[in-house]
């Protein structure tokens, strides 16, 4: 009789890419998450939104790892930061809290998750120059240029969190 062999799955990913596509480089966090959407990364489930809500809480509990990109005012584009993230703060039932139920911050999203489904995932904030956030403007040759490496960083955390 055979024995079945179980493999456990990949980690479930989870990368959020926001930003104001109608404000130049803010639109840069949306324009990577479907750059890392079009890569088809099994394990990777991609959201481009404008603002972080507390409705992708349920997103990241059901993640391992999460992976939030933002423009940042910066004006080197080799300047990508990664930044580890933990839950800050602590969210109760029924509070109108994070940012006053409309938009937040990773780290009150991650709190909120933690205190919703008693769990967040491990979570990085990648973070890409930026200098232009006028509305009407599209993103700069600072924002652009910094776009590869944050792919290449961004690639790496899946690996990390992925290996083969």
């Amino acid at each position: 009789m055979l024995s079945k062999t179980t493999h456990p799955s990949p980690p479930a990913i989870v990368l959020i890419g926001y930003g104001n596509q109608q404000h130049g480089d803010d639109a840069i966090g949306p324009q990577i998450a479907s750059l890392v959407d079009a890569m088809n990364l099994s394990n990777v489930k991609v959201h481009g939104v404008t603002q972080l809500t507390p409705e992708l809480s349920g997103k990241l509990a059901e993640a391992d790892y999460a992976i939030f990109v933002k423009a940042c005012k910066m004006s080197d584009p080799a300047d990508v930061r990664v930044t580890p993230l933990q839950a800050i703060g602590t969210e109760t039932s029924g509070s109108s809290t994070p940012a006053l139920g409309h938009s937040c911050d990773p780290q009150s999203l991650l709190a909120l998750t933690q205190s919703v489904y008693g769990r967040h995932p491990q979570a990085w904030w990648v973070e890409v120059p930026a200098t232009d956030f006028v509305t009407g403007h599209s993103p700069s040759d600072l924002a652009q240029q910094g776009l590869p490496r944050a792919l290449q960083e961004i690639t790496t955390l899946v690996a990390q969190a992925a290996p083969e």
